[in-house]
């Protein structure tokens, strides 16, 4: 079948954020992809594909400097993203959501969801990365970034080099969740496979045990890497998400 139509919602600055929404039941899923990710990831298209099969709403969407929309990728930060996801939210108006991270993803997912509060139904993890640029950088990195404003990794996804600015690393250290209670209360499932070579697993135990909800479960996947995209990886999620949404 052919794909949901592009649309645009417009920041008050102009820039154009590109999605794509299914109409459908509610609540409505939407898919938060990792970093330097788009909607037209695997995991994102499957669902949507599920979605669109159960009569289930879905939204898809680009961060700005992301896949369609408009921007510079290297401009990006957590704050600004979230704030592409409250925008392209409202533009749509989406009522009653289940916020799907993937990734870091997983992490802009809990700011979200604090800034809407019973508006989300729920909240999907798949490999969440919340912390990451307190936990994955060192004191070189660290001393890289404040001296060159950047750091540049390599990449085995698709795109090289990975680079991490001085704002969006701020922007992280503004945003850690992992160092108290997260006061979200909604149900919760957390996916992380134990071959991530990218996130720790033990990020899901963390955050599980951060959350203030007592409806949290996480399902580690023994041989799952960090996409988890194998088609029992899209199985198990799809099985997971029909749980919350039907």
């Amino acid at each position: 079948m052919p794909d949901t139509p592009i649309v645009f919602a417009a920041r008050a600055d102009g820039v154009r954020l590109a999605y794509r929404h299914l109409p459908g039941r509610g609540p409505t899923l939407v898919f938060l992809p990792g970093y330097k990710s788009d909607m037209q990831g695997g995991k994102a298209q499957a669902l949507d594909a599920w979605a669109a099969d159960q009569g289930v709403g879905m939204l898809r969407l680009d961060y700005s400097g992301c896949g369609e929309s408009d921007g510079a990728f290297e401009d990006g930060t957590l704050d600004i993203w979230r704030d592409d996801v409250l925008a392209v939210l409202a533009a749509a108006k989406i009522g009653p959501c289940i916020l799907i991270g993937s990734s870091m993803g997983g992490w802009l997912m809990l700011l979200v969801a604090e800034a809407l509060g019973a508006q989300v139904a729920a909240l999907v993890g798949i490999a969440a990365a919340p912390d990451f640029t307190d936990w994955d950088f060192d004191a070189a990195d660290r001393a890289t970034i404040a001296a060159n404003g950047r750091i540049e990794r390599p990449s085995d996804y698709g795109y090289d080099p990975m680079v991490i600015t001085r704002g969006f690393w701020q922007s992280g250290q503004s945003n850690l969740r992992l160092t108290g209670q997260i006061g979200i209360d909604c149900p919760v499932r957390l996916i992380h496979g134990q071959n991530d070579p990218d996130v720790p697993w033990e990020t899901s135990l963390m955050l599980a045990a951060a959350l203030r909800s007592a409806d949290v479960q996480t399902i580690c996947v023994k041989d799952g890497d960090h996409r988890l995209s194998r088609d029992q990886d899209i199985a198990l999620l799809i099985d997971v998400v029909g749980k919350l949404a039907c």
